[in-house]
């Protein structure tokens, strides 16, 4: 068993290649291949789950010895599993990328379950780090507003601010994912137009969302500004040299706009779609609506929109009671 020939444990923090037999990491590879093309989950998840193994590699390589094998995997137990996670609690990763790290392994274990190289029923019975459950933390309607708004943009290119403030207004006016605001092509300012929009989200599934005429005339007029012809099949927000604009530079202009704007530092271009559904339901709006507008698959997941609603009008309460 592992335990019994454990040694020197590599630090989970540095960085390594691949460290695992051929055959391993031939394994390896078709399972994330796996996760894109039949699971279809987000690229970014895909990454999360590469990184996570292989960090856990990394870690099994002290464990065992030498590059863990196809055999060693197959002898893992729950013990095994739970001294990858302290190390990685030691080295001060949190409850939540925990539970993630975790939720990767168990999948690469049950995809080599089903060829008959591994069982995971050790993998499944060791019970998850328990996050923390955190409240989405949106803007108020008057801060969502400036920083969707032209005026509220630091860029001095006029097409880039106006580039930037269309993009915070579908962030904010339609519940959009950066990266499906980002995932946007030029045949999609017709639909934009319109009035509605055909969204791509996460695990390839799409949904209508509305588009509002003040989010509609922000995007003809960064399509009026831009230098760069916006093709049908080309990207509809560009970067300065014409490139597909990177989520990175959203989250810098953002920065700016915290500091010059005065907002807190939870605003994120993404706290503009948490804003969209908490002022949504602050205004009565139906769960289940706000539910397919967001495009999550779970019922429950919307439902975290009703708690911060709520603390927000005990908080208004304790504010303006006479007797709170």
């Amino acid at each position: 068993m592992l335990a019994g020939k454990h040694s020197r444990m590599l630090p989970v923090a540095e960085e390594f290649l691949i460290s695992a037999t051929p055959e391993l990491q031939k394994a390896r590879a078709e399972w994330l291949a796996a996760l894109s093309r039949e699971r279809r989950l987000a690229r970014m998840t895909v990454e999360a789950y590469e990184r996570d193994t292989r960090q856990f590699l990394q870690f099994l390589t002290g464990h065992c010895g030498g590059a863990p094998s196809i055999g060693d995997i197959a002898e893992l137990r729950p013990a095994d599993l739970r001294a990858f996670l302290a190390a990685r609690r030691a080295e001060g990763v949190g409850q939540r990328t925990l539970g993630r790290s975790l939720a990767g392994i168990r999948s690469f274990l049950r995809f080599l379950e089903r060829r008959g190289l591994a069982n995971a029923a050790g993998a499944g019975a060791l019970r998850a780090p328990r996050a923390p459950k955190a409240l989405p933390k949106p803007l108020s309607p008057d801060d969502a507003r400036r920083v969707a708004s032209g005026e509220g943009q630091l860029a001095e290119e006029p097409w880039i601010a106006a580039r930037n403030a269309a993009l915070f207004a579908l962030l904010y006016g339609s519940g959009l994912r950066i990266g499906e605001a980002l995932g946007l092509n030029g045949a999609d300012i017709a639909a934009i137009r319109a009035g509605t929009l055909r969204v791509t989200g996460k695990g390839g599934k799409t949904r209508v969302v509305p588009v509002l005429p003040v989010v509609a005339e922000a995007v003809l007029e960064y399509q009026r500004l831009c230098p760069y012809h916006l093709s049908a099949e080309g990207p509809l927000f560009r970067g300065a040299k014409g490139g597909a604009l990177q989520p990175a530079i959203i989250q810098r202009e953002m920065k700016k706009m915290r500091s010059a704007l005065n907002l807190p530092e939870t605003a994120t271009p993404h706290a503009l779609r948490h804003s969209f559904a908490t002022h949504l339901l602050g205004r009565g709006g139906d769960l289940r609506a706000i539910q397919e507008l967001l495009g999550h698959a779970s019922l429950s997941t919307t439902q975290i929109y009703t708690a911060v609603d709520t603390a927000r009008l005990l908080n208004i309460y304790d504010k303006a009671h006479p007797r709170a």
